[in-house]
């Protein structure tokens, strides 16, 4: 864990990773405190960052996806590159995230849900030509959904890590 956290704070941290669908009431009897006091505290939680959003993680299948690429890319190093592909990026709903990173001689990276294979092929086609200022190299490895994870996408493994 990050410095600055308190111990009651971490652990309601991993309780909330592990289940955010839990009541405060709940988790207030796991941590062996009030409810009020786990309701400030998620509340401090939110204030202070360390909280960014609570959504699901669905079944991507079910909803109808069958291809998961992970992308590598080098952009030209300028901020005026990066805006535009940032841009790119926020107004895609099928990217899911998107960062600047190094390794592999490319400095991005970029996860993205597709439909199909002919989805895929055309939204790359798409980002070839909206990026054809910018982009100077792209990689992506395919993964089916409907193959079986050894590990599924999941942030509740993060809930059973140890507090430091």
């Amino acid at each position: 864990m990050r410095k600055g956290i308190e111990k009651k704070m971490a652990s309601l941290l991993l309780e909330l990773l592990k289940d955010s669908k839990r009541s405060d009431r709940e988790i207030a009897k796991v941590l062996g405190v009030s409810q009020p006091t786990v309701s400030r505290m998620r509340w401090r939680l939110e204030e202070e960052g360390w909280i960014k959003d609570f959504t699901i993680i669905p079944d991507f299948v079910e909803m109808g996806y069958e291809i998961m690429a992970i992308s590598f890319f080098k952009l030209k190093a300028d901020e005026e590159s990066v805006e535009k592909a940032k841009k790119v990026a926020m107004a895609k709903p099928n990217i899911i995230f998107a960062s600047s990173g190094e390794g592999m001689g490319k400095n991005g990276v970029m996860l993205s849900l597709h439909k199909n294979y002919t989805d895929f092929c055309n939204f790359l086609s798409n980002l070839r030509l909206e990026g054809r200022d910018y982009l100077q190299d792209y990689n992506t490895m395919l993964i089916s959904l409907r193959e079986k994870a050894v590990k599924p996408l999941s942030l509740t493994y993060l809930g059973e890590q140890k507090e430091t």
